[in-house]
């Protein structure tokens, strides 16, 4: 571990084991947040099984359906350059209720709309809430946890991994009956941690953070090692949601049927996040696993452009894909902690505002192509994006020379996890 990156955190002995004390034996709070985490990353693929059914209801174009990603990721990413600022003030309990009531309530709104216009609209409310709730989760759940910070850790990984993995399948089964039912899913899911953080978690067992300044996530990109990783997350997650938002429509499935396919994506991509990413970046630079993994996911793109029209290949296509995004996200996350000497709040707020905004701009963008050229068009797109990714990777390798300076602790590979999950 760099210097200047300590190995205690909120009181905890990063060192403790889990075996110490039970990962079951937590306290009421922990458990309450562990469920939050599950059902906001379940947000990540949720929607996506039903964006056809949406499209034929509302009688909108795919290119509008798209837009419930594009309104979502672009108020997450603006909201990304001050969740630091609004959470230092705050405190973190206050920042998790706002951000759970603000899902609750623009879920809510979409599930009763009958205008794609309005639910565009409201997903962006809902991307502002899950912004506030993501950038406090880690943190709230290690003040909050028995047995050290590494059993926490455990605990939030399992439940971020189970909430990528089944979001799919449940928008898929909820999707089946009608669309709204993934909205009125969360709704009310959502309002159950909502009430059970407001009983259980107590505000004073969490520390306060120390104030930051509202442009340090601005000042922050202006150093060349961010600035060049978020100019590459820019570029790659254009591929990620290429992958994720525009292959409902080629793949021709039902709700349950693009749900499955979607599981498989999220199984795979909480596998290698979790476990696979830290694994390879202990045997090998951390740079080094982005030049491998970025063209990977480059040519699967292009596979998925060659087979578009074969249902079954494609579905290889985003289970494989979903593999490569796994230790993408979390290596990029993980470098860009270990970039500077900034507050990790700080980098990885601007780092994630830069990243979902290249991800607002591909889900219409790829509708477009699609519409105006050919399906492959979008995945062609998608792929040429990634290679950009790569191409500033090796071109800025000096300034990324100290993402290589050796492993993580457990708490900064679950940040980096959590963030480069967020969306």
């Amino acid at each position: 571990m760099s210097a200047g990156h300590g190995s205690a955190v909120d009181g905890h002995d990063a060192s403790t084991g889990p075996g110490k004390q039970s990962i079951l034996k937590q306290p009421t709070a922990v458990w309450a947040i562990a469920f939050a985490c599950v059902v906001a990353f379940m947000g990540i693929g949720l929607v996506d099984p039903i964006l056809p059914a949406i499209a034929e209801s509302l009688k909108a174009t795919p290119t509008q359906t798209e837009l419930l990603f594009t309104s979502y990721l672009a108020v997450t990413g603006v909201a990304m350059f001050f969740t630091s600022w609004v959470s230092s003030r705050l405190g973190a309990k206050k920042t998790l209720m706002i951000g759970l009531a603000l899902i609750v309530v623009f879920a809510l709104l979409a599930a009763t709309s009958g205008d794609v216009w309005e639910i565009i609209g409201f997903r962006a409310g809902w991307g502002l809430g899950n912004a506030l709730f993501i950038s406090t989760a880690l943190a709230t759940i290690v003040g909050a946890a028995a047995g050290g910070t590494a059993s926490a850790i455990i605990l939030y990984e399992a439940a971020l991994g189970l909430g990528i993995a089944i979001g799919p399948l449940i928008g898929g089964l909820l999707g089946s009956v009608s669309w709204r039912g993934p909205f009125f899913g969360v709704t009310a899911l959502m309002a159950i941690a909502f009430i059970a953080i407001a009983v259980f978690l107590k505000g004073s067992a969490l520390e306060k953070p120390a104030p930051t300044r509202l442009s340090a996530p601005f000042r922050a990109l202006a150093v060349p090692a961010l600035g060049t990783l978020a100019a590459t997350a820019f570029f790659y997650n254009i591929g990620f949601f290429v992958l994720l938002a525009y292959t409902p429509y080629p793949l021709g499935f039902g709700a349950m049927g693009i749900g499955l396919t979607f599981f498989g994506w999220g199984v795979g991509l909480a596998i290698t996040s979790v476990w696979v990413a830290p694994l390879l970046t202990a045997r090998m630079k951390r740079t080094t696993v982005l030049r491998i993994a970025l063209p990977l996911l480059a040519l699967d793109l292009l596979a998925a452009a060659l087979v578009v029209g074969t249902p079954a290949a494609l579905v290889a296509c985003v289970v494989v894909g979903g593999l490569v995004l796994g230790v993408l996200n979390t290596v990029l996350t993980e470098s860009v902690m270990e970039a500077t000497d900034l507050p990790r709040s700080v980098a990885s707020s601007a780092y994630s505002a830069v990243r979902f905004i290249g991800g607002a701009i591909a889900p219409p963008v790829a509708t477009l192509l699609a519409d105006t050229i050919a399906p492959s068009a979008a995945y062609v797109f998608a792929a040429a994006s990634v290679a950009v990714g790569l191409v500033i990777v090796v071109a800025g390798r000096r300034a990324l020379r100290r993402v290589d300076d050796g492993p993580e602790s457990p708490r900064v590979e679950a940040e980096a996890i959590s963030a480069g999950e967020v969306s």
